[in-house]
């Protein structure tokens, strides 16, 4: 997957232990499946905004907390 999707999938799990939640309690919140969450923060899948927007309300943050600086994304 791309190293997008993996800076993006470490924020979430950073943000998520941060709030010391578990995967289970973002899952359930987001209403997304909770082997998904994992799949999320390990980068191994793309996901929609609408599924940030989740996340991000789930995680009590805003969206843009999660996303990766554009320093950090290879040209």
């Amino acid at each position: 997957m791309s190293s997008i999707a993996k800076k993006l999938g470490k924020k979430i799990k950073l943000m998520r232990v941060e709030k010391d939640m578990s995967q289970s309690d973002v899952a359930q919140t987001a209403n997304i499946d909770s082997s998904h969450i994992g799949k999320i923060e390990r980068g191994e899948v793309n996901i929609t905004v609408e599924t940030l927007y989740r996340l991000a309300a789930s995680l009590e943050c805003n969206p843009a907390v999660l996303l990766p600086d554009i320093e950090q994304i290879p040209e």
